[in-house]
């Protein structure tokens, strides 16, 4: 059986599309541009292995974006060269020792290409060779001169616009940017035409109208337009925890550790927080609660980080092909405040849930010495989670 590889160039600057940092770790519907890519490829089971090429000044960046992916298929981030074409040398030449029969080359900056997109570009190079995804041109083409007068009209029946993923036999293609880099040929626009330039057919199958390319800064509108079409089922689900104080030096509040006076006793590692939060989110998904799917009578989660209970609960979205629109959490208690840790709680939800900072929002409150909070005899937390998901 063929072994499949996939390089994902994400190592330009992305200036064009404007933003405070390249348009690879920008977000799309509070998603970074480059996860969604890989996810895309993670979903096709046929790859192998996917080598990621990115600025190394950009590793930062890169380990927020792919944080809770899963890692056994990916090999480390090597770093890209000045053009495109040294990029994809770079991550090619980090796959030789793994000798993948296919290869894919895609652009971090294409985040919409479908599963049956990518299955069509491994079919069609292990028949071929060498293939890449194209659409027929539709508007009337003119070539023009240095004095933008019209040359000629272009027949456009024989003419495609190109995209990514392009597939190609590895060893050829590897081979091909060894001998242009040898030579001083620099100047490729994509895989395609290096291959062609050492003699090998490239064979073009039906791209996607979907599949396009964030470039410039209205490219990320049209995206978000597309990503809300996509997920035009909004769900809202609630959340409430309680758990009352016990013996300890700490408490544990949206994944963060508070110092207290006291801990909270119960499930797991009773953090009220991220509990409230699971149950918001199953909540929209109408998938019960998380003593339904974590039992407190089940020995196995006593003392369990309950990170692990909302990434399950991140990961049911995930797997119905929705996204997690916004998360609120608000915190009921005497004490500890809450005020000083806002930030790293926002911080370590938006992280685990791979969401941008902007869609979490923390508010504390007490209740005015009324109650068993009021009595400081326990926290109570109060949450809600928007969930969008594809329409069926």
């Amino acid at each position: 059986m063929a072994r499949i590889a996939a390089v994902v160039v994400a190592a330009g600057s992305g200036i064009r599309a404007g933003g405070d940092k390249p348009k690879q770790f920008r977000t799309i519907g509070g998603e970074t541009v480059l996860r969604r890519t890989l996810s895309a490829l993670l979903d096709v089971a046929a790859i192998d292995v996917i080598q990621p090429v990115i600025r190394l000044e950009d590793t930062s960046l890169f380990k927020a974006a792919t944080e809770a992916l899963p890692p056994a298929k990916f090999n480390a981030p090597v770093g890209g060269g000045a053009t495109r074409q040294e990029s994809v040398r770079a991550g090619l030449e980090a796959l030789a020792s793994q000798a993948p029969d296919v290869v894919l080359i895609h652009d971090a900056a294409r985040p919409f290409a479908s599963r049956a997109l990518i299955e069509r570009a491994i079919a069609a190079a292990e028949k071929t060779g060498a293939a890449i995804p194209g659409l027929a041109v539709t508007d009337t083409i003119k070539s023009v001169d240095s004095h933008s007068l019209v040359g000629e009209t272009l027949d456009r029946s024989s003419l495609r616009a190109i995209q990514t993923p392009q597939a190609f036999a590895f060893a050829p293609l590897l081979e091909a940017h060894r001998r242009a880099h040898r030579e001083g040929r620099n100047d490729f626009t994509d895989d395609a035409a290096l291959a062609e330039w050492v003699g090998m057919q490239v064979v073009v199958f039906d791209g996607e109208a979907g599949n396009i390319k964030i470039t410039h800064p209205e490219d990320f509108m049209r995206a978000e337009s597309m990503q809300a079409a996509q997920l035009s089922d909004v769900r809202t689900g609630t959340g409430v925890d309680v758990h009352a104080f016990g013996p300890g030096d700490h408490v544990m509040i949206g994944g963060v550790k508070i110092a207290h006076t006291q801990a909270l006793t119960g499930h797991s590692d009773a953090d009220v927080g991220l509990h409230a939060l699971v149950d918001a989110i199953l909540g929209a998904l109408a998938d019960g609660d998380i003593g339904s799917h974590f039992p407190p009578s089940d020995p196995q989660w006593k003392g369990a980080s309950s990170d692990r209970f909302f990434t399950f609960a991140v990961d049911r979205v995930k797997a119905r092909g929705g996204m997690i629109a916004h998360l609120d959490l608000t915190i009921v208690c005497e004490a500890p405040k809450i005020g000083p840790h806002r930030d790293a709680i926002r911080a370590t939800v938006a992280n685990l849930a791979g969401i941008d900072l902007s869609r979490v929002a923390v508010k504390a409150t007490t209740s005015e010495a009324l109650g068993f909070t009021g009595r400081r005899e326990g926290i109570v937390a109060y949450a809600t989670a928007t969930v969008r998901l594809p329409w069926s």
